[in-house]
């Protein structure tokens, strides 16, 4: 296999989120990727030698807090800024030895107020750290000292500043609504359900910071122990040369036809998913070398990007890594992490399986043609490097054996990294595992300070009582009606989307909108599943829509054309979520159920997938797109009845569509 280009490596070192990352150099860079380094340490022990879980994420954030004030620049850029960036971004000279002669850098080095954030969140988190049993009794009691108080109060505005700094002022001005909230409920009308008694800042500083239910809670959780866990996992698959393998495999697969460079596309960002877990790191990755290709067959630069961008999105939809929001699906279920992978398992299908039926429409109607690839056949790479699979399989295996996701993990990272020596060139030595530790801990400073401000978003929603008043407000103004629930929760979902990251989104409607779902007899899981996809989703929804922004700046597109062919790429993702929850045979697309009924229920939701692409642009006429609409609707309610009327208005779609184009060409 070759190495990345270095426009290539350009494009990957661009990572994986949206974010305005300062470029370190000297001592200060080695300095912060030995701090890194140690926090992947220090999670990877914990796992075999478990901590106090309040000791153990403050532990942990007392590292991530500095180093993200240290690592992000202070200057605010809007989404589209940041993304668009990434193209201009360089990868520091010395990240891959290989790489070594990619381009010097101007190192930038932080302000003494960046020391003096960096310095005062060490301080906040210490501070506890140094009697925890004690400060855990202050809080519990609600005598907290007036220095207690303080150091709350300086750690909320801290992490206010590193999600401004990482994610941008979206999720600030939500955080900082919720704490008016809290502090100046009891001034609301007596007669507004979202009314309360009002808490001071004593109550408030307690409910946030000396328990699990604020900054430490699930999410903080979460971020300390699985998502970090997967990073250093993705981080040591990078590094062993599995996202070169991925591309090459995909290239390998699909030769000859027209379509065959769609479906690459497609399959090398599922394969590249597994190692980056982010829509915008995979489309970025993957554009700079399939951008080339598709061009070169043929398609136009917005429906290219389009392809780029749902391909990149799905990494966030597709087993065994999924997103973050995932794992917060296992805590908040209590259920193990291959219990989810069950849930995404068919619905990932059906999203693939959409997005290959319209590459396979569009190559006929772009008129594509096969572009003949430099790479070696796909037994030869199997053979050869057939072992990355390996450590993703053996994820699935040890869970399936009651090993815990956190086990299962570090025993795939180790295999993983004990097999690169079967590649002379990807061979991690000391300094490359050094590089895989410290970039796994890095990748995951952005997320981290997203779930710790997102703690006071659910600590003031159990404080306040808001989840289950907000939730009792939507099923009133839905009067009931599961179906006009339904489509409020899907647009609250993406507008939320469309201002902060998918976890920080999926975290805020989980514990708003899931209880207005369960309250009209959805089960939580497909409660939890249905929040997921529409989280997701936002990031290909316009106006903002970050992979499609990233993909339209790789291939030169219209930006606005290239989010909406992406809308039209994931259009059936949009639509199979409403099955999970409208239809009592929902349950069995989330892998629930008996197996007959399972398969039963995939086959018919995959025609009714194939009817969304027919509709799409596989149809010329409106009124067989207008058919194909109506039976994809009809079967996707998943009943006998309707599965029945769906396939017969399928078929006068399909024979009117005959009719039609023999008259038009009887040839």
């Amino acid at each position: 296999m070759t190495e990345l280009s270095d426009r290539e490596a350009d494009l990957v070192s661009a990572h994986e989120q949206e974010r305005p990352a300062r470029q370190l150099g000297g001592a200060l860079r080695l300095g912060v990727w030995i701090l890194g380094g140690l926090l992947s340490v220090y999670a990877l022990v914990v796992v075999f030698r478990p901590v106090e879980a309040l000791q153990h994420r403050m532990t942990f954030l007392a590292v991530a807090l500095p180093l993200v004030f240290v690592c992000y620049r202070s200057g605010m850029s809007n989404h589209l800024r940041r993304v668009t960036g990434l193209l201009r971004l360089r990868r520091p000279p010395d990240v891959r030895p290989s790489e070594a002669g990619a381009g010097a850098l101007l190192s930038e080095r932080p302000s003494v107020m960046d020391w003096l954030l960096a310095a005062a969140s060490l301080a906040v988190l210490v501070y506890p750290l140094a009697a925890i049993d004690d400060f855990r009794n202050r809080g519990s009691g609600a005598a907290l000292t007036d220095l207690d108080i303080v150091a709350g109060l300086v750690l909320t505005v801290l992490l206010l500043e590193a999600v401004r700094r990482t994610v941008g002022m979206a999720l600030a001005i939500i955080c900082v609504i919720f704490l008016i909230y809290a502090y100046y409920g009891a001034y609301l009308p007596i007669d507004w359900t979202i009314g309360h008694r009002g808490f001071d800042l004593s109550q408030i500083v307690s409910q946030l910071y000396t328990g699990t239910e604020g900054f430490f809670g699930v999410p903080m959780q979460v971020a300390a122990s699985y998502i970090i866990l997967f990073t250093i996992y993705g981080a040591v698959l990078d590094y062993s040369g599995a996202s070169r393998f991925f591309i090459d495999l995909s290239f390998a697969a699909f030769r000859k036809s027209r379509s065959a460079p769609g479906r690459t596309v497609a399959t090398a960002g599922f394969l590249l998913g597994t190692v980056s877990g982010s829509g915008v790191a995979t489309t970025v990755s993957l554009g700079s070398v399939a951008w080339p290709v598709l061009r070169r067959a043929g398609y136009p630069k917005e429906p290219a990007g389009g392809i780029l961008a749902a391909s990149g999105i799905g990494a966030i939809l597709s087993p065994p890594t999924l997103g973050a929001a995932a794992f917060i699906i296992a805590e908040y279920l209590r259920v193990g992490y291959l219990e989810v992978l069950l849930y995404a398992t068919i619905p990932t299908l059906l999203y693939y399986l959409g997005i290959f039926l319209a590459i396979e429409i569009d190559s006929r109607r772009f008129d594509t043609h096969a572009v003949p690839v430099d790479a070696p056949g796909a037994g030869r790479l199997l053979l050869r490097f057939g072992y990355h699979f390996s450590s993703l399989i053996l994820i699935v295996v040890l869970m399936a054996l009651d090993r815990s996701a956190f086990q299962a993990v570090v025993i795939a990272t180790a295999v993983a990294f004990a097999l690169s020596f079967l590649d002379p060139q990807h061979r991690m030595g000391p300094k490359r595992v050094g590089q895989a530790l410290a970039k796994g801990a890095l990748e995951v400073l952005p997320v981290t300070a997203v779930c710790a401000a997102a703690g006071i978003i659910v600590g003031v929603i159990t404080q306040t009582g808001l989840g289950l008043n907000l939730s009792s407000i939507i099923v009133d103004f839905a009067a009931g009606h599961l179906v006009l629930t339904t489509l409020m929760s899907a647009v609250a979902v993406m507008l939320l989307g469309l201002a902060v990251p998918v976890t920080a989104s999926f975290i805020i409607a989980a514990v708003i909108i899931g209880p207005a779902l369960t309250a009209l007899g959805v089960t939580q899981a497909e409660a939890y599943m249905f929040v997921f996809y529409y989280a997701v989703l936002s990031e290909v929804s316009p106006p903002t829509a970050l992979s499609a922004v990233a993909a339209a700046a790789i291939t030169g597109g219209n930006t606005y054309r290239t989010m909406m062919m992406a809308w039209r790429y994931t259009l059936p993702a949009f639509l199979v979520p409403f099955a999970f929850v409208l239809t009592p045979n929902g349950q069995a697309l989330l892998g629930q159920g008996p197996i007959g009924t399972v398969l039963l229920m995939a086959a018919v939701s995959a025609v009714a997938v194939a009817a969304l692409a027919m509709a799409m642009g596989g149809l010329s006429g409106w009124f067989e797109r207008v058919l194909a609409s109506v039976a994809a609707v009809l079967l996707l309610f998943l009943e006998p009845v309707p599965i029945v009327a769906g396939l017969a208005v399928l078929a006068v779609a399909a024979a009117v569509h005959l009719v039609r184009r023999r008259r038009r060409d009887p040839a």
